[in-house]
Protein backbone atom coordinates (compact mmCIF):
# COMPACT_ATOMS: atom_id res chain seq x y z
CA UNK A 1 0.00 0.00 0.00
CA UNK A 2 1.78 3.57 -0.92
CA UNK A 3 0.20 6.92 0.71
CA UNK A 4 1.00 10.58 -0.93
CA UNK A 5 -0.87 13.90 0.57
CA UNK A 6 -0.59 16.72 -1.86
CA UNK A 7 -1.41 20.31 -1.80
CA UNK A 8 -2.18 22.44 -4.84
CA UNK A 9 -4.22 25.54 -5.71
CA UNK A 10 -7.11 26.24 -8.18
CA UNK A 11 -5.86 27.69 -11.91
CA UNK A 12 -9.41 28.88 -11.61
CA UNK A 13 -12.23 29.21 -9.14
CA UNK A 14 -14.24 26.12 -9.42
CA UNK A 15 -17.96 26.36 -9.34
CA UNK A 16 -20.32 24.35 -6.84
CA UNK A 17 -21.20 22.17 -10.52
CA UNK A 18 -17.89 21.58 -11.66
CA UNK A 19 -16.46 20.59 -8.20
CA UNK A 20 -19.03 17.87 -8.66
CA UNK A 21 -18.36 16.57 -11.61
CA UNK A 22 -14.52 16.19 -10.64
CA UNK A 23 -15.68 14.51 -7.82
CA UNK A 24 -18.20 12.12 -9.99
CA UNK A 25 -15.29 11.10 -12.13
CA UNK A 26 -12.62 10.85 -9.97
CA UNK A 27 -14.27 8.51 -7.57
CA UNK A 28 -15.70 6.33 -10.81
CA UNK A 29 -11.49 6.47 -11.70
CA UNK A 30 -10.76 6.00 -8.29
CA UNK A 31 -12.46 2.80 -7.75
CA UNK A 32 -11.60 1.42 -10.77
CA UNK A 33 -7.90 1.85 -9.97
CA UNK A 34 -8.02 0.65 -6.43
CA UNK A 35 -7.32 3.80 -4.77
CA UNK A 36 -8.83 5.69 -1.91
CA UNK A 37 -8.70 9.13 0.11
CA UNK A 38 -9.85 12.34 1.46
CA UNK A 39 -10.03 15.70 -0.54
CA UNK A 40 -10.35 18.78 0.97
CA UNK A 41 -10.67 22.28 -0.14
CA UNK A 42 -10.83 25.68 1.47
CA UNK A 43 -9.99 28.81 -0.53
CA UNK A 44 -9.15 27.94 -3.46
CA UNK A 45 -6.73 24.83 -2.44
CA UNK A 46 -7.11 21.30 -2.53
CA UNK A 47 -5.41 18.47 0.29
CA UNK A 48 -5.27 15.15 -0.72
CA UNK A 49 -4.58 11.66 0.58
CA UNK A 50 -4.30 9.26 -1.74
CA UNK A 51 -3.71 5.86 -0.99
CA UNK A 52 -3.95 2.25 -3.03
CA UNK A 53 -1.26 0.41 -5.60
CA UNK A 54 2.24 2.29 -5.53
CA UNK A 55 1.88 2.27 -9.63
CA UNK A 56 -1.59 3.73 -9.46
CA UNK A 57 -0.94 6.29 -7.08
CA UNK A 58 1.67 7.51 -8.77
CA UNK A 59 0.39 7.36 -11.90
CA UNK A 60 -2.56 9.52 -10.69
CA UNK A 61 -0.46 12.08 -9.09
CA UNK A 62 1.61 12.85 -12.05
CA UNK A 63 -1.80 13.57 -14.09
CA UNK A 64 -2.44 15.85 -11.34
CA UNK A 65 0.52 17.56 -11.68
CA UNK A 66 -0.01 18.47 -15.25
CA UNK A 67 -3.95 18.95 -15.00
CA UNK A 68 -4.31 22.53 -15.93
CA UNK A 69 -6.79 23.07 -13.37
CA UNK A 70 -3.90 22.91 -10.51
CA UNK A 71 -0.67 25.10 -10.01
CA UNK A 72 1.73 24.73 -7.18
CA UNK A 73 1.63 21.32 -6.41
CA UNK A 74 3.33 20.52 -3.53
CA UNK A 75 4.36 17.02 -2.41
CA UNK A 76 3.50 17.18 1.76
CA UNK A 77 4.19 13.15 2.39
CA UNK A 78 4.97 9.91 0.35
CA UNK A 79 5.89 6.23 1.16
CA UNK A 80 4.80 2.96 2.01
CA UNK A 81 2.07 2.24 4.54
CA UNK A 82 0.55 -1.04 6.03
CA UNK A 83 -2.78 0.50 6.66
CA UNK A 84 -5.30 1.70 4.61
CA UNK A 85 -7.09 4.70 6.57
CA UNK A 86 -9.80 5.67 3.86
CA UNK A 87 -10.66 2.41 2.68
CA UNK A 88 -14.49 3.57 2.79
CA UNK A 89 -14.01 5.96 -0.05
CA UNK A 90 -12.91 5.93 -3.51
CA UNK A 91 -12.29 10.03 -2.95
CA UNK A 92 -14.33 11.23 0.27
CA UNK A 93 -14.70 15.36 0.04
CA UNK A 94 -14.91 18.15 2.33
CA UNK A 95 -15.61 21.73 1.26
CA UNK A 96 -14.07 23.67 4.58
CA UNK A 97 -16.20 26.90 6.01
CA UNK A 98 -16.75 28.65 9.23
CA UNK A 99 -18.82 25.90 10.63
CA UNK A 100 -16.62 23.13 9.67
CA UNK A 101 -14.60 23.45 13.48
CA UNK A 102 -18.17 22.72 15.16
CA UNK A 103 -18.95 19.94 12.57
CA UNK A 104 -15.49 18.57 12.80
CA UNK A 105 -13.44 18.41 16.03
CA UNK A 106 -9.94 17.64 15.09
CA UNK A 107 -10.43 20.49 12.81
CA UNK A 108 -10.45 23.44 15.34
CA UNK A 109 -6.53 23.14 15.94
CA UNK A 110 -5.94 23.56 12.12
CA UNK A 111 -9.01 26.17 11.16
CA UNK A 112 -6.51 29.27 10.81
CA UNK A 113 -4.14 27.68 8.50
CA UNK A 114 -4.62 27.33 4.95
CA UNK A 115 -4.13 24.25 3.36
CA UNK A 116 -1.16 25.40 1.77
CA UNK A 117 0.42 26.71 5.07
CA UNK A 118 4.32 26.56 6.20
CA UNK A 119 2.82 24.36 8.85
CA UNK A 120 2.20 21.35 6.85
CA UNK A 121 4.81 21.82 4.29
CA UNK A 122 7.65 21.80 7.40
CA UNK A 123 5.75 19.32 9.34
CA UNK A 124 3.68 16.81 7.13
CA UNK A 125 2.37 14.57 9.69
CA UNK A 126 0.18 17.24 10.15
CA UNK A 127 -1.89 17.17 7.49
CA UNK A 128 -1.96 13.60 8.00
CA UNK A 129 -3.44 14.51 11.08
CA UNK A 130 -5.88 16.92 9.85
CA UNK A 131 -7.31 14.62 7.22
CA UNK A 132 -7.91 12.09 10.02
CA UNK A 133 -9.96 14.23 11.87
CA UNK A 134 -12.03 14.41 8.78
CA UNK A 135 -11.92 10.39 8.49
CA UNK A 136 -12.69 10.39 12.49
CA UNK A 137 -16.01 12.57 12.14
CA UNK A 138 -17.33 10.80 9.06
CA UNK A 139 -17.89 13.74 7.25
Amino acid sequence: MYRVIYVSSETVPFTEAALDEMLQKSRHSNAAADITGLLLYKDGVFMQILEGPKPAVLALLAKIKVDRRHRNVALLLEGETDTREFQEWSMGFKKLDANTSREVPGYKNFDQLALSSNQFLANPSKSLGLLLAFKASRL
